[in-house]
């Protein structure tokens, strides 16, 4: 069932210029990611709502149960909202108490619950935990044996401390199952009741609380299946369950009008249309103020601001909007600054436990900002394909076999947010969640373990997710350290390269290898495709000495997997290294990564899509002139110019090239950053028409060779030569050679390469 009732309804009540406040496009962009969701089975259904002033949407989408039976999901469908608990009942049932003066926010958790000291613990603080910085670890273990309410809250505040309190941010349950229990000791009443009586009933939440009903069962979304028996109706947390079904992490069953509600309420300063107080008007700007923690990590007083796991905030809501997500695929993000929200729910664990939300939340948050309108900035969002997916990535093939290949073994992961296995799942999260192998720390690239960072000098940090340390290898360093690897046995690599010799996810993962070799370290691959496919090589190898953007002398494009690459460099640099690479399966390596059937995924900020990637190696070697490559626009790699170019007479220069695959026109921008930042740039835009054809090297070389003759003087060339690397070919663009006289300069070297990587293909060409 696609559209709700309440959809209906609304259309056929607002007014048609009352309903064309938002924008039906972005809209229809949201059902498409919703449907393509549930076509390719990350959920099985779900509802969003968005709204901002006096109009609203609300659609259902898919089914809210399908095992044993399928049954529609509906408008009025209730979820178990898993930690939005914290944010519903928890947080404002707290700082109901704090505005009555019962306690304050740095009030030791110890002087209210004294059996949660020793070990540091007495320091704690009330904001501590509603900060998540109070130094416990992310849950109460699930080896331990234990059952009831009491001894849950027991287990939690037996927890030794596993970080200083206040030194380090990590999202953690126990801290909110010891403010239910604060709640319950002030107030004399269990969280369920005090959130029931102060929050939920005084709103006319009619649905939300905790233990539903049994008569609602028909109307409540299922969650996974635990042998034989389907978790329907209570709560999914286990940790929950066993405190028997209440708790200040998780327990809260409701639904999206019951959140909308709520939101309003924290939009009309803490009070219900009718002028009823929920929150005091003091109170609610203490509770959702950004606050800066530990680790570049903004949160407020139980809310997400600005972390790993605010994705429902896509790039269009303001910086103080402030958000929450659940572990059963239940999100809602409000933005005060525009009086907007947008709720996203859906049981994304039924029947089974396997998939991630990240880029749905990504794309229902990027478009919802745009559909009403509150975001400035266009972003283009693709909608997730409904792809079977021929190509098994190193990683799916590693899930598929059970982790067999890392059994165990103690392991230190290189990765970024491009580590995904095909259900959306990290890596990170993947062997986290393992029994077997014990992963122990992790090791960042350029732009950081999430592929947010655009600058040098990237600090160490804690994944907010796992608590693991994350030990950046584009800071201090660009090679992990012997200290680092003390702990661990075997390096495992799983990031997306972009096939182009200067970008630097290889050179980092030749520095890793070369430190594992060192340490007497294994080093694993999880191997992933070549984006831009494993057939084409061209540009010429590296000339003089080797640089980070030239770890190896490999041609611009080498044509080859990391997997493929690193068996590659333990031949000829003679690498004393235990390698060992886990291949890809299906993968024809004519085929670039949309052949492949396989979901494109920015590998760094500006590199937003596979056209962008197949241009790169080529439009990118003029990055460092005195020219915009398309940086702090809609489209890098996809333009080129600047303020003193000669539009025209580039274009007309650059289409008597004959480039092959390519349309270029002229084209006018004006970029928000990077070069020319705020001035309004003339030159070319560079439209795909053929990825197969394109040569992207010449396409470069044609750029250089067009701006030195149209511009000479004014067009800089000499800094091309920090990612060309080669003096003959940079000298032969200089003296004003045709296109062709340069490229055959070059083109010995791409067959002499052809030649040198064939005995360390994994996957033959055809």
């Amino acid at each position: 069932m696609r559209f709700s009732a309440l959809l209906l309804l609304l259309a056929m009540l607002l007014p048609a210029r009352v309903r064309a406040a938002f924008d039906e496009e972005k809209v229809t962009a949201i059902r498409a990611a919703m449907d393509a969701a549930i076509t390719d089975r990350t959920i099985p259904g779900g509802v969003v709502w968005m709204e901002r002033g006096k109009t609203s949407v609300c659609e259902a989408f898919g089914n809210r149960m399908i095992d044993p039976r399928t049954a529609p999901m509906k408008a009025d469908t209730i979820f178990d909202s898993a930690s939005l608990t914290k944010v519903l009942a928890t947080a404002p049932s707290v700082m109901l108490l704090v505005q009555e003066g019962k306690f304050s926010l740095q009030t030791p958790v110890s002087t209210l619950i004294p059996d949660f000291t020793a070990g540091g613990k007495e320091t704690v603080t009330v904001y501590q935990l509603l900060t998540h910085t109070s130094g416990t670890r992310s849950g109460i273990p699930r080896e331990r044996v234990w059952s009831g309410y009491k001894e849950g809250v027991a287990a939690a505040a037996a927890e030794p401390l596993l970080n200083p309190p206040g030194a380090k941010f990590l999202y953690s349950d126990i801290n909110f199952i010891l403010l239910g229990e604060i709640v319950r000791r002030i107030s004399g009443i269990m969280i369920s009741d005090f959130a029931a009586g102060r929050i939920f009933r005084p709103l006319g939440m009619k649905d939300t609380g905790y233990q539903p009903s049994r008569s609602k069962l028909d109307r409540i979304a299922p969650t996974s299946r635990e042998g034989d028996t389907l978790v329907h109706g209570v709560v999914h947390d286990p940790t929950c369950r066993r405190m028997g079904g209440v708790a200040g992490h998780a327990g809260v069953f409701t639904t999206a009008k019951d959140i909308a509600i709520f939101c309003r309420m924290m939009l009309n300063g803490g009070a219900t249309p009718s002028g009823q107080k929920i929150l005091h008007p003091a109170t609610l700007p203490l509770m959702i103020k950004p606050l800066a923690l530990p680790g570049g990590i903004q949160r407020a007083l139980g809310w997400d601001i600005q972390s790993t796991y605010t994705d429902i905030k896509g790039p269009g809501f303001s910086a103080a909007s402030y958000s929450h997500t659940g572990w059963t695929g239940t999100a809602f993000l409000i933005d005060p600054v525009t009086s907007a929200f947008v709720i996203l729910l859906t049981n994304r664990n039924h029947p089974a436990d396997i998939t991630s939300l990240r880029t749905l939340r990504f794309q229902v948050g990027t478009f919802a900002a745009e559909a009403m309108r509150v975001s400035k900035r266009k972003v283009s969002v693709t909608p997730r394909r409904a792809l079977r997916c021929r190509v098994k990535n190193g990683v799916d093939v590693l899930v598929s076999d059970g982790f067999a290949q890392l059994r165990g073994l103690k392991v230190g992961l290189i990765t970024n947010h491009t580590g995904l296995t095909q259900e959306g799942v990290t890596t990170i999260d993947a062997l986290a969640g393992a029994r077997d192998p014990k992963l122990v720390c992790l090791f960042s690239p350029e732009h950081g373990i999430r592929g947010e960072e655009d600058r040098d000098g990237i600090a160490d940090t804690t994944d907010a997710k796992t608590g693991l340390p994350v030990y950046s290898l584009y800071g201090k360093t660009r090679r992990p350290m012997p200290a680092q690897l003390k702990e661990i046995d075997t390096l495992v690599f799983d990031i997306q390269d972009a096939g182009c010799r200067f970008y630097t996810y290889v050179s980092t993962m030749l520095e890793c290898m070369k430190a594992a070799s060192a340490a007497g370290k294994r080093f694993i691959v999880l191997d992933r495709v070549n984006p831009i496919n494993g057939n084409t090589i061209d540009g010429p190898l590296p000339v003089g000495a080797l640089t980070f953007v030239a770890c190896h002398r490999i041609p611009l494009r080498h044509g080859m997997t990391a997997g493929e690459l690193a068996r590659l460099f333990v031949a000829e640099l003679m690498l004393k290294l235990d390698l060992a690479v886990i291949p890809l399966e299906g993968w024809d390596r004519s085929h670039d990564l949309a052949a492949a059937g396989l979901e494109w995924v920015n590998p760094s900020p500006n590199m937003r899509s596979l056209d962008a990637a197949t241009l790169y190696p080529g439009v990118a070697l003029v990055e460092f002139c005195n020219v915009s490559v398309g940086r702090g626009t809609g489209s890098p790699f996809q333009f080129i110019g600047a303020p003193w170019v000669d539009a025209e007479k580039l274009a007309a220069a650059l289409v008597a090239e004959r480039l092959p695959g390519l349309k270029i026109e002229p084209a006018s921008v004006t970029p928000h950053a990077s070069v020319f930042k705020g001035e309004q740039c003339r030159g070319i835009r560079l439209s795909v028409k053929d990825r197969a054809k394109v040569d992207s090297v010449r396409t470069g070389v044609a750029v250089a060779t067009a701006l030195q003759r149209l511009h000479k003087g004014t067009f800089k060339l000499e800094p091309v030569s920090k990612l060309l690397l080669e003096p003959k070919v940079q000298a032969s663009i200089a003296a004003g050679a045709s296109v062709s006289e340069t490229v055959n300069l070059y083109s010995g070297a791409a067959e002499e390469f052809r030649r040198r990587r064939a005995p360390f293909l994994i996957y033959p060409p055809k």
